[in-house]
């Protein structure tokens, strides 16, 4: 299987061929024509229920049809972002914001601990792929008795470059299994379950690799010549991703007539 772990993690940065740039804002999508409802509730819901973060609608609607990656240089900047986005998503009814907390996220082992955390799973091997494994956590789409059932999940994985700087190869192969299930459950079966996105928040390295073409923020893992499994089974050509600085996601919006 090919993973996207780009050239710069060794030998300097590839930024010869940028992604498509508008407005300062780096975005990658893939063929997505499905909304996302329930999110789109949730944005309009932000003014009413969380009034002086006028920032979070925008952000909110990103997610419309997107994962997100937001960076900064700025540490302080990075935690405001993401517990502003955890904090709205926590309250908004019918969603379930499940936190990864990257700081204690270097391997898969101490990944699976975040997982198990999040989500209520009878055993969690630690492998990526097949039975009681990550993706089939993922899936999961049972029911927890006690616990309301929820129509989005997102993940807010916060200081996700230290799993990229750690170990870039194994962070590229979750990033892929992530955005698959996600895809896979939106676009390639009809069995229901939540609708998934995810929130990477991170420094410049996180950037540099939303820059590179073959990292799996912008291309599906390959194996061979063969079509990309995720590919297959979405339809999509690759994942649907908008990567944005967190100044410009936290940038208050202007007012009407000013």
């Amino acid at each position: 299987m090919h993973i996207g772990v780009p050239a710069w993690m060794g030998v300097g940065r590839d930024l010869s061929s940028p992604p498509v740039v508008r407005g300062g804002v780096v975005v990658t999508w893939g063929q997505s024509t499905q909304g996302w409802d329930a999110m789109r509730v949730v944005a309009r819901q932000a003014d009413a229920i969380f009034e002086g973060q006028g920032w979070l609608p925008e952000a909110i609607r990103a997610l419309d049809t997107h994962h997100l990656v937001a960076w900064s240089e700025l540490a302080r900047r990075r935690i405001a972002f993401a517990a502003g986005v955890r904090s709205f998503l926590q309250a908004q009814q019918d969603t379930d914001a499940c936190v990864i907390h990257g700081r204690s996220v270097r391997n898969l082992d101490e990944l699976c601990h975040q997982l198990e955390r999040q989500v209520p799973v009878e055993q969690l091997i630690r492998r990526l792929d097949g039975p009681g494994s990550v993706t089939e956590l993922l899936r999961g789409r049972d029911h927890v008795p006690g616990r309301r059932s929820v129509r989005t999940r997102v993940w807010v994985w916060s200081d996700a470059d230290v799993l990229l700087r750690s170990d870039p190869e194994l962070f590229s192969s979750v990033v892929d299994c992530m955005l698959g299930v996600a895809a896979e459950g939106e676009f390639g079966t009809d069995e229901g379950g939540p609708l998934q996105r995810v929130v990477f928040v991170g420094g410049t390295m996180l950037e540099a690799y939303a820059r590179d073409r073959s990292g799996q923020f912008r291309s599906w893992a390959t194996e061979g010549d063969a079509e990309p499994f995720w590919q297959l089974v979405s339809g999509l050509a690759r994942p649907p991703v908008v990567a944005r600085p967190v100044d410009l996601l936290m940038r208050p919006p202007r007012r009407k007539g000013a």
